[in-house]
């Protein structure tokens, strides 16, 4: 039935793409109506979903975009992260991690790895929706920097977590066995620093800089 969503390789086509990234903004859509009804006291305006629903379809598509893999596993994505934590920055931590939320989902939907229930948990639900807690620096000086580190940081966190539960059979053997202790932490934060180190350079250029700070103003009217 949903063939036209899968290629040949296993990989999602260009429809399949497509669906994903509907499916993660009506999730999302849908998260923001339930917090609406559950008392949150400020109501997310038609601009803003515009902008959370186009930062999410960026996240997305740059996920696939793989500058490099790194030895022992992951891979460093074409600033997929910083998309989320634009709107972190923006609209606050509760947008900011029903985003990241959304976007979890969309990861989880392309590559379903299920040993167990807190390992779907750790891998996309928490370690995703961390991306949020950038918000908690959007008034800070440097905020946006700030809140990017912490939330890469906290998503290796989840995503570590979850691999000493769960993943250390998977362990390469070209990975030193003296040091298996630190697998986890190894295999996560080395494609999240690279990427995140990326980023940064990328937000410290003086064109990008001038950018994002016009499209912040945008995005805040």
């Amino acid at each position: 039935m949903f063939n036209f969503m899968v290629n040949a390789e296993g990989g999602l086509t260009t429809a399949g793409y497509a669906v994903s990234i509907v499916i993660g903004i009506v999730l999302f859509a849908a998260a923001v109506v339930l917090a609406g009804k559950n008392g949150s006291r400020r109501k997310m305006t038609t601009r803003q979903m515009v902008f959370c629903a186009a930062a999410l379809a960026l996240a997305y598509v740059t996920s696939y975009i793989k500058l490099f893999g790194m030895p022992w596993g992951g891979s460093v994505t074409l600033c997929s992260m910083l998309f989320i934590v634009l709107i972190a920055n923006w609209y606050g931590v509760q947008t900011g991690i029903l985003c990241g939320l959304a976007y979890g989902i969309l990861q989880f939907l392309q590559e379903p790895f299920v040993l167990s229930f807190f390992q779907v948990c750790c891998d996309y639900i928490f370690a995703f929706a961390a991306l949020g807690l950038a918000g908690f620096f959007a008034k800070k000086e440097h905020g946006l920097m700030k809140g990017y580190i912490l939330a890469v940081v906290i998503r290796g966190a989840f995503h570590s977590l979850g691999g000493y539960l769960y993943w250390m059979d998977y362990m390469p053997d070209n990975f030193p066995q003296a040091l298996k202790w630190i697998y986890p932490v190894a295999y996560n934060y080395s494609y999240l620093l690279a990427e995140a180190v990326i980023t940064v350079i990328v937000i410290l250029i003086p064109a990008v800089g001038k950018g994002l700070a016009q499209v912040k103003k945008t995005a805040l009217e």
